[in-house]
């Protein structure tokens, strides 16, 4: 999920005209838990909050709601408001779809 986030934030600051970062500079990292009781792997609805670095090298945190699958995918969306609706306006008043609002991924498996 980090390095898919990551992608998304790159890909999303170009749409937004705002200066380039590669991947590997936002440092994502995620801890996920299970919202079901007594299992900590395997498919179903878990929460992950990010913790990664914005343009300006601050510290941010989000969270998604993940629906995992049984083949090691997943649906990340964003709880609440944090980081925009599923449009947002570039610098120069264009609007662009929000990259990180809703996406998905797989993990390694």
């Amino acid at each position: 999920m980090e390095s898919t986030f990551a992608n998304l934030v790159s890909a999303q600051l170009s749409s937004l005209e705002i200066p380039a970062m590669t991947p590997s500079e936002f440092d994502v990292t995620a801890s996920c838990r299970r919202l079901a009781a007594g299992h900590d792997t395997g498919a179903g609805e878990w929460m992950c909050r990010l913790r990664w670095l914005g343009p300006d090298r601050q510290t941010l945190r989000d969270t998604f709601d993940l629906v995992v699958t049984t083949d090691g995918c997943y649906t990340a969306t964003a709880e609440g408001e944090q980081l925009g609706g599923p449009t947002l306006t570039a610098r120069d008043g264009r609007v662009v779809r929000n990259l990180l609002r809703v996406f998905e991924g797989c993990f390694e498996t």
